[in-house]
């Protein structure tokens, strides 16, 4: 793993910068498909880790929760509007019925897990306030420290393409359950002016002017 900001580390993955998994301080944020276990273990060997908090109930952000939160006895929290979801396992009322989706529901999505803490607006998390950044999910959470103005943004938005260095792009309406309101997400978000942006997928973004101009370009 390497560090981003102080405290704030992004975990390798397979591909790199494909299904990002971070590390704020001693909680882990987001745990990839259920395939990534032994990756996200192996780098969190020796560290102490106290939570495990995801920004979403998709299958490529809580396929290793349940594997991870056992193995290391770690509670899980989540946004409060997606809490259902993971306790029951049944991730379809979070996610648009499109023919890929069914796919990573059916060969990333992780099983049932009790939640511990349901996040909302204004929580702490590892020294991150939460904010609820609805749209992709319902309960989709993202969390923003102020002091240094790092922002983690979840699936709000991304990076096109997800590997690469590409231009800052919201989520693919296809995997939206409201892409209206993750447009008024990203507007949030943009108007926040953070100095750097962690996405679910791709590089972290430094240049953030280009939050501002996505946010700009949204239709109404």
């Amino acid at each position: 793993m390497f560090e981003i900001a102080e405290d704030v580390f992004l975990l390798e993955g397979r591909p790199r910068f494909a299904y990002n998994v971070y590390l704020l301080g001693d909680i882990l944020v987001d745990a990839g498909s259920r395939h990534a276990e032994r990756r996200i273990l192996r780098q969190l060997a020796g560290r102490e880790v106290r939570a495990h908090a995801v920004t979403h109930a998709h299958p490529d952000h809580q396929g290793s929760s349940h594997a991870v939160c056992e193995r290391l006895r770690l509670p899980l929290w989540c946004g409060a509007a997606d809490a259902d979801a993971l306790e029951s396992g049944d991730l379809t009322p979070v996610t648009p019925d499109v023919a890929i989706a069914r796919w990573q529901l059916a060969h990333w999505a992780g099983p049932a897990h009790p939640v511990a803490r349901r996040l909302r607006e204004g929580d702490v998390v590892g020294g991150f306030t939460v904010l609820e950044t609805p749209g992709h999910t319902p309960g989709s959470v993202s969390f923003w420290r102020e002091a240094d103005r790092v922002l983690i943004a979840g699936d709000v938005v991304n990076r096109r393409p997800l590997v690469m260095g590409g231009a800052l792009a919201e989520a693919p309406v296809a995997f939206c359950v409201d892409p209206a309101r993750n447009r008024e997400s990203i507007r949030r978000l943009a108007g926040l002016d953070p100095r750097i942006v962690c996405v679910g997928h791709g590089h972290p973004l430094r240049d953030t002017g280009q939050l501002a101009d996505l946010a700009a370009r949204l239709p109404a």
